[in-house]
């Protein structure tokens, strides 16, 4: 029993067990386990215990994504404040202004930098988080369950995911979606097949493409336009990549437009270390995404076309381009969404690197390509599970035969 339990049980009467409250301890336990470690825990020899639990996995994976958030905040001030001082803004007059006029938009300086990229991203995660907790909340006090700790890091990747300008209306409705659709309707936490905050970012993809496709978005500065790197690619290929001044380098840091948290391949290498070093996500999916993207581009390079420049992209820019190692650190090693078995994750891990490269390269309406390619994983993962038990069970049938 928790400590806010018994508290709240020598306050009210009401609130004891078997008491009309009793479905609402939900919100309770929820702040409870977020802030203390649960003192319920298994006993005697007869159990398998081991020191990390549901908690304890969010929180490393909370941690893993900060620098990510780091460089969101920073990258999204400092290419705002380059683009004010292309046209010649001095101070901003919106409700972010009150703030950030108060340290100035000098692109060099790291404070005003991340002061003004906070204004845009911190925003953001809140509604997320507010807009998607009412919902967890509220599933779990009409179902009588727990409310765990997952959220938190669903609210932080869909955060990440999203361009800094997306209208606050519709970061609500999206992770809304994620939370309602692509997870409570199939029992909540742990018996969803898609990844929640994809599927909320899908929603929004498709709903409102001329606002998380277009141009002018990627920079969070009104009457601002520039396209993204992949944007640039998909019309001239690599060399107009470089001809806008864009070289590998920068796309390896992250100093280039895109969704606010996915730019930076150097942050998500340093949450790689922390994730497979602490054993929370799976090295085989990470590397079998890397070989899948790899192997496919490489066939296509050695293709090649006339009239598609994608087609002569190499490997190591679509590795630093997008969202690829924002999604095959991050995403695709969701333990929930993706194949359990572990040649499973390697097939899982290689089918999201094809997939990519094709929708990147083949598909011209999608220059991104990687949030559809680990979405599409994550419906045939129970698939590849299957088939790889199976292939086990008639290996040993032979064996035993």
């Amino acid at each position: 029993m928790s400590r806010l339990r018994n508290y709240l049980d020598s306050i009210h009467p009401q609130f004891a067990k078997g008491g009309p409250f009793e479905k609402y301890y939900a919100i309770y336990e929820m702040v409870d386990t977020f802030l203390y470690t649960p003192s319920d825990v298994t006993a005697g020899t007869t159990h398998v215990r081991d020191a990390i639990d549901l908690k304890r996995i969010m929180t490393y994976v909370f941690i893993a994504a900060l620098p990510c958030v780091m460089m969101a905040m920073w990258n999204t001030g400092h290419l705002a404040n380059m683009a004010m001082a292309d046209l010649g803004m001095a101070s901003l007059d919106t409700w972010r202004g009150l703030v950030t006029n108060l340290v100035g938009y000098d692109a060099n300086s790291i404070l005003a930098c991340m002061v003004h990229g906070a204004m845009y991203y911190v925003p953001i995660y809140l509604v997320t988080l507010i807009v998607g907790g009412v919902w967890e909340i509220i599933f779990a006090v009409v179902r009588g369950h727990e409310v765990n700790e997952g959220f938190f890091v669903t609210s932080m990747l869909f955060s990440l995911i999203l361009p800094a300008t997306t209208p606050l209306w519709q970061v609500a409705l999206g992770i809304s979606f994620g939370v309602v659709i692509g997870k409570e309707v199939f029992g909540g936490t742990g018996k969803n097949f898609l990844n929640p905050a994809l599927t909320g970012r899908a929603f929004l993809f498709f709903a409102y493409p001329a606002q998380m496709s277009g141009d002018a978005i990627w920079t969070a500065v009104d009457g601002f336009s520039g396209a993204t790197a992949l944007g640039l690619a998909a019309e001239g290929g690599i060399d107009a990549v470089m001809a806008s001044g864009i070289t590998w380098m920068d796309a390896f840091l992250g100093t280039i437009q895109g969704s606010i948290g996915e730019t930076s391949t150097l942050a998500c290498l340093i949450g790689a270390t922390f994730l497979l070093y602490t054993r929370i996500a799976s090295y085989r999916i990470m590397l079998g995404v890397l070989a899948g993207m790899v192997v496919t581009s490489t066939l296509l390079n050695s293709i090649g076309s006339e009239i598609n420049p994608m087609f002569a992209m190499p490997w190591y820019w679509h590795a630093v381009l997008g969202g690829f190692a924002f999604g095959a650190i991050y995403m695709a090693t969701d333990p929930v969404s993706a194949a359990m078995t572990n040649t499973g994750r390697w097939i899982y891990g290689a089918l999201i690197g094809l997939m990519v490269v094709l929708i990147r390269v083949v598909n011209p309406a999608f220059p991104e390509g990687m949030m559809l390619a680990i979405l599409f994983a994550n419906m045939f993962a129970p698939l590849i599970d299957y088939f790889v038990v199976q292939s086990n069970i008639k290996r040993r049938e032979k064996r035993d035969a």
